[in-house]
């Protein structure tokens, strides 16, 4: 058993980072921070510059491998990275990675995100071996989180970053000490792509539950799940799934309900109404859904006959202007 410290490294982009830092410097010495930030704005960077840690703002893989090379860690622990590292770099060190989901299942991108917009009834915390492949390794720890009605990826990511912070310590000295962990079974993979803004759009045609699960998974730290209203990008915050009247006669998007005093629209989804409570329109405040939307004659989402009537309006505009364009020249 080793009596004294290790020396970790500690790589991170994500939100995961902090607790990451909270969680290993009780157990080890952590002798540097990889991570693009600045320690006046980012929490991170601030708890790293608190306890006299070196910042290494260049998280390239190139600038990693240069940072290993120097100090000589005794291991390497990442905690949010975008990037598969390769052979040369794994093979300098000891890495540990950490992943939110149930490896080898949701291996990727996006893994949070992903699992609520799947209804999924769980996702994990998984400590693994870092390998060049792409979350491959074996497992030295993982816990299984359920994901509660009232969950979103917000709280989602709070109760993982608790895992972290009390479990990584311990799962690293437990490998440095000869843990080896359980090689994942290949067989199981599944993979999650990468998610941009533009994925955050609302299907309207999709089920309630389904676009519910799309809002609650894209909550700050998140950009938020969208929509249009009046031809204005309206972002939506909170929802939920009520129990209500059954609809044969359905138009995906139309607004079914709005209750002034409970601040509340009923919108309708593919196959029943969802209920939106905090929307937010670009460049406005956030507020009551009821709020913004007014009338139970309008449909949420870009509709053919608007964005045919949007063209013709702005063809109507350009013609008016080479008018007078062209009146102005005689």
């Amino acid at each position: 058993m080793r009596s004294e410290r290790s020396r970790v490294l500690l790589v991170g982009l994500g939100p995961t980072t902090e607790s990451a830092l909270a969680g290993l410097v009780s157990s080890v010495d952590v002798i540097g921070l990889v991570r693009p930030a600045d320690a006046s704005a980012d929490p991170t960077a601030a708890l790293a510059a608190n306890l006299r840690i070196p910042p290494f703002t260049d998280a390239s893989l190139a600038a990693i491998e240069r940072v290993v090379r120097h100090l000589e860690p005794d291991c390497v622990v990442v905690s949010s990275h975008n990037r598969v590292f390769p052979a040369r770099l794994v093979g300098l060190s000891r890495f540990i990675n950490v992943h939110y989901a149930p490896l080898p299942r949701y291996r990727g991108r996006a893994t949070v995100n992903w699992a609520i917009i799947n209804g999924e009834p769980a996702t994990a915390i998984t400590i693994h071996v870092l390998s060049p492949g792409l979350d491959a390794g074996n497992i030295l720890f993982q816990k299984p989180v359920p994901i509660e009605p009232g969950d979103n990826v917000g709280t989602l990511y709070g109760k993982l970053n608790d895992l972290q912070r009390r479990h990584l310590g311990d799962v690293v000295r437990r490998h440095l000490d000869g843990d080896l962990g359980t090689p994942q079974d290949e067989s199981q993979a599944t993979y999650c792509c990468t998610r941009t803004p533009h994925d955050g759009e609302i299907d309207w045609t999709r089920s309630a539950r389904r676009v519910h699960d799309l809002i609650r998974s894209l909550t700050p730290p998140y950009p938020g799940a969208f929509t249009y209203f009046g031809g204005q990008k309206l972002r939506v915050w909170r929802s939920e799934v009520p129990n209500g009247p059954r609809f044969v006669g359905i138009v995906p998007g139309r607004v079914v309900a709005i209750s002034r005093s409970g601040g509340y629209v009923d919108v309708l989804a593919g196959d029943r109404p969802i209920r939106l409570h905090e929307v937010q329109l670009d460049g406005g405040e956030q507020m009551p859904a009821a709020d913004v939307i007014s009338s139970t004659k309008d449909t949420l989402g870009l509709r053919l006959v608007e964005l045919q009537a949007q063209i013709e309006d702005l063809a109507q505009r350009l013609a008016e202007a080479q008018n007078r364009a062209a009146n102005a020249d005689e």
